[in-house]
């Protein structure tokens, strides 16, 4: 590889690992486009440490923990789905 191609690759890098999960739109109603509720009655979820999202989510799919909008928003995610989505949410700067 050129030494061009190998930089590009490492500034493109970060910009292809923050790109946004599509599963993260449903998110964004209650949680904010960036991770950060415009409502005290849901959490934040930027910069939460990524196996309790990828856990809470689990337990909201599988039935360990019961919540009337994340339940059913859980229930379809897969394991890659979740995974995917707490390292994005991991990844968001928690700064109002």
């Amino acid at each position: 590889m050129s030494m061009r191609l190998l930089l590009t690759l490492a500034l493109a890098l970060p910009a292809i690992a923050a790109a946004t999960p599509p599963q993260a739109a449903v998110c964004a109603g209650c949680h904010g486009s960036n991770g950060i509720s415009p409502n005290p009655q849901w959490p934040n979820l930027a910069g939460q440490q990524k196996d309790y999202l990828a856990s809470a989510l689990k337990a909201y799919r599988d039935g360990g923990r019961n919540n009337p909008l994340m339940s059913p928003v859980a229930k379809n995610l897969s394991d890659d789905d979740i995974e995917t989505l707490a390292a994005y949410f991991n990844g968001l700067d928690a700064s109002p």
